[in-house]
């Protein structure tokens, strides 16, 4: 499939994925990283089913990420079990990347993840929210 949609010929080294940050909240994991010359930046979610099978897989290459949780009643479980998870850390990062979940009186959309590549300073990517 690789070549199909990258038109690279058969035997190349092809793209290696390796995850530089795993973090997980509710039923969504997200993962990422970079190929070894960090000339392509990736971000995979996943949404996991109660019986622990991946149901949907998003994949976004070279696009800067940030997770929001909705308000709403629907939203209420999903809030309750992230404000009770403490953040994750990252040691390859000076900045988190779960902000803070604690309960709050404010019923807008909350910050739960944001991408943190390290040349972040250096290339600009496209933006792009998701909303769960």
């Amino acid at each position: 499939m690789m070549r199909l949609l990258t038109g690279a010929e058969k035997g190349s080294g092809g793209f290696v994925f390796s995850p530089r940050s795993v973090d997980a909240f509710g039923s969504t994991v997200i993962a990422e990283g970079a190929d070894d010359a960090r000339q392509l930046y990736w971000v995979h979610a996943w949404t996991v089913g109660p019986d622990g099978v991946i149901t949907q897989l998003r994949e976004y290459f070279n696009t800067d990420l940030t997770v929001t949780l909705l308000s709403g009643a629907a939203s209420a479980k999903s809030a309750a079990a992230i404000a009770a998870a403490p953040p994750k850390q990252d040691a390859a990062s000076s900045s988190s990347s779960a902000p803070s979940a604690a309960a709050s009186s404010s019923t807008g959309p909350k910050c739960l993840w944001q991408s943190r590549r390290a040349d972040r300073a250096h290339k600009s990517l496209p933006g792009l929210v998701l909303a769960i």
